[in-house]
This record gives structure tokens, sequence and C-alpha cells, in this order.
């Protein structure tokens, strides 16, 4: 299938999530979906027939994306976690994004499932971490050409954080920017650990990446597989 852009879909026991994922982001926007399953045990694949693209990959993020990434036709890449749902417009927004100069990637405006301020908070968090410090992670969708992805070499093969590993690569070739487009976010994390934990959860994991600490250490202190 030949679509501008190649939506890729990482899952693992995501049985409650994959079905409707696939469907919004058809509906949202001609493009060519592409599901990466890490070895579920539940119905995830089933539930992902409905995709262009089904493939199986040893499991992590980085290694599910890289396989989807290497199967993709579009020229734009869209990394998505299965418990996002894009919304209609989100092919212009990047194509639009993209087509700035000196742009290398971007994400969309997150719109966290959840009433409380809390989460708008978050959510302007968010934004000013990809603003000011130019980290893009996995749950705001990161978007950008497949040449630029295929001359970085992809995600580098660690088993936690390659979202922020690999924006760092993507500051040595342009700016990295927020979309003002919105994405639906499930608000299942915060929800289970509570948004003052998790928040500190992710940050002191950052910090600890910037002291040293190796990917391997960190993924065994973090639960290595995230499922959420």
């Amino acid at each position: 299938m030949n679509s501008l852009i190649s939506v890729i879909i990482p899952t693992l026991n995501e049985e409650q999530n994959i079905g409707l994922t696939i469907e919004q982001t058809q509906l949202a926007g001609k493009c060519e979906v592409i599901v990466v399953d890490g070895g579920s045990t539940d119905a995830t694949l089933a539930k992902a027939a409905a995709a262009d693209v089904v493939l199986s990959s040893p499991l992590g993020r980085a290694l599910q994306q890289n396989s989807g990434a290497e199967k993709a036709t579009g020229e734009f890449l869209l990394f998505l976690h299965a418990d996002c749902q894009v919304v209609t417009g989100f092919s212009d927004a990047i194509v639009n994004t993209l087509s700035v100069p000196d742009v290398a990637a971007g994400c969309f405006r997150q719109d966290i499932a959840h009433s409380s301020q809390k989460y708008r908070i978050v959510e302007r968090g968010n934004t000013w971490r990809v603003r000011n410090l130019g980290w893009i992670y996995g749950d705001q969708g990161l978007f950008l050409k497949r040449d630029l992805f295929e001359k970085l070499g992809g995600f580098p093969a660690i088993p936690l954080m390659e979202d922020l590993y690999f924006s760092k690569q993507l500051k040595r070739e342009g700016k990295l920017v927020v979309a003002d487009h919105p994405l639906e976010v499930s608000a299942r994390r915060w929800e289970k650990n509570g948004v003052a934990r998790q928040t500190l959860r992710n940050w002191s994991f950052v910090a600890m990446s910037h002291m040293g600490v190796k990917p391997a250490t960190l993924a065994k202190w973090y639960g290595h597989v995230r499922e959420e």
C-alpha cells in the first residue's frame, strides 16, 4: 500500500485498545497502518486484523517500531501508542509541520482523557518539555520523514527510553516542534500510579539517564518492558 503517511503501532496485550486505535486512525486520514506485536497472549492480534500490515517482532518498543518502519511505504512516519487516538486532520498537521524549513520532527498536543485539572497541567508540562528541551515521548505521537529516520538508523536498540535517546539524535538534525493538533491519550498510567508519582518517576529516570546510568539498568528498575 502506497500512502503518504505510515502509522506504526507497537503492541503488547492491547486487546482493549488496538481495535479502536486502528479504526480511528483509518477514519481520521488516508494512511498505512502497521501493527507490530511483541508477543501478546491476549486477543490483540485478532483485533489488529483490520490494519494494513500486522507483524511480529521481538519484544521492546524500539525493536518493534524499527521493524514497522522497515515495512513502511509512506514518505512520513508516525509512531503511535496503542492507547492513543489520532484526530481528523492529523495527516495534514504532519505534512504541514514537516514542510517548515529546519524542522526535523514533531509531535501532537496531548489531550489526556480525564477531566481533572491535574491532567491539564501534565499536558502543558509535556508541551513545555518538547519546546524547551527537545524531548518527545512516545505518547505524544512522534512523526518525521522516513528518509531522516533511515539516515539516523532508527531507534536505538535499548530496552527503555528509546524515545528520549532518539530525540537527542533528532535535535542535531533540526527543530522538534509540537503541532497545534490534538492527540487523544489514555490516562491509564497516571490513574494507575497517580499523577504526581508517575511524573516524578518519569523525571527521575531521565535524571538517572543523564547521570550515566545505562538503559539496561534503568529498564530493570522500571520493570523492563512497559505494558502501559
